[in-house]
């Protein structure tokens, strides 16, 4: 009979909705969203997150709050996320350098592969290799000769330690196996100014950076890093096409959610990412922006940031890169 009786409370509790999970899991999301965003309002980053953003909105009838927490490469942006509730209400827009941070910083607040998890690779642009015009190279093959043949004289420009520009050199650099000095700026507009004023000969930035100037002629754009040619830059060909085989750098954009959010949660917001990014209306505003649209599912994107996290680690190593 106490075994009964147990048995008898046990599902009449299950019954309470407040006391069971799945009543709760499946009026998801309940609340506005929280879209943490690893860079200032304005940033590439944020406007893929905006773009996204708007569209979740409308389909899950909640509101997606971007909050931009730019900082530290991307840190604190991925600390908040990683010590947030694990509800689903709240999810991190990050760009490529999620992958590479473990790598640079000797201590962080967080461990990417523990505590956070990719719901989608949203997408991925790349960058464009570009040149000073007096630089006698032609071609990604001509600009390697040319190096080779100088090492250590010609100078590139980043936009920073650790950023991407930084790290898609360095990729560069190492796969080559070229010697190229590194010069840090401010930013990317002010690396993008030294190589048009000839005080280094040579950058990987973002199409928005380099076309104008190279449009102009007042750099020489070589090639496009990814994996495919750009239809922003169809004239120009990958850094593979023209020279370097099997190279290829992307800058790619995920949305990333706390590790232990609940597997029904996770595949909510999974179908709701996927299902976004699948919008004609929504790949044409990415791709208005030069975004490839990926979109894939969760187990995908967990399985290619850790990839990503493997390769950038061995650039990391072999270039000698740190950040503290």
């Amino acid at each position: 009979m106490r075994k009964k009786s147990l048995l008898s409370a046990i599902a009449g509790l299950c019954m309470v909705p407040s006391l069971f999970p799945t009543t709760a899991l499946s009026a998801f999301p309940e609340r506005p969203v929280r879209m943490i965003v690893a860079s200032a309002a304005g940033g590439g980053t944020d406007i893929i997150a905006r773009l996204l953003a708007r569209k979740l909105s409308d389909d899950w009838s909640q509101t997606v709050v971007v909050d931009n927490r730019p900082g530290g490469g991307g840190v604190i942006a991925t600390d908040l996320l990683a010590k947030a509730p694990a509800d689903g209400h709240t999810l991190l827009l990050q760009s490529v350098g999620i992958s590479y941070a473990p790598a640079l910083y000797r201590k962080l607040p967080f461990d990417p592969q523990r505590d956070i998890t990719a719901v989608t690779i949203v997408g991925a642009q790349p960058f464009i290799l570009a040149t000073h015009p007096a630089v006698a190279a032609r071609s990604v093959k001509d600009l390697i000769a040319l190096v080779r043949s100088k090492p250590g004289e010609l100078r590139y420009a980043s936009g920073g330690v650790s950023g991407a520009s930084h790290l898609g050199t360095e990729l560069f650099r190492v796969t080559a196996g070229i010697n190229i000095a590194h010069v840090p700026y401010k930013g990317t507009g002010p690396g993008m100014n030294s190589v048009i004023s000839g005080e280094t000969q040579l950058i990987i930035a973002g199409v928005s950076t380099v076309m104008p100037h190279a449009r102009n002629g007042r750099v020489r754009a070589l090639a496009v890093t990814g994996g495919r040619r750009s239809p922003a830059v169809p004239e120009l060909p990958t850094v593979a096409e023209s020279g370097l085989a099997g190279f290829a750098f992307d800058v790619w954009y995920g949305l990333f959610a706390p590790s232990m959010t609940p597997k029904p949660v996770l595949s909510r917001l999974e179908s709701g990412a996927t299902g976004a990014l699948k919008d004609s209306e929504t790949i044409r505003r990415f791709n208005a922006a030069g975004i490839d649209v990926n979109g894939n599912g969760s187990a995908d994107a967990n399985r290619y940031l850790r990839s990503e996290m493997s390769k950038w680690a061995k650039v990391i190593r072999d270039a000698g890169i740190t950040a503290n």
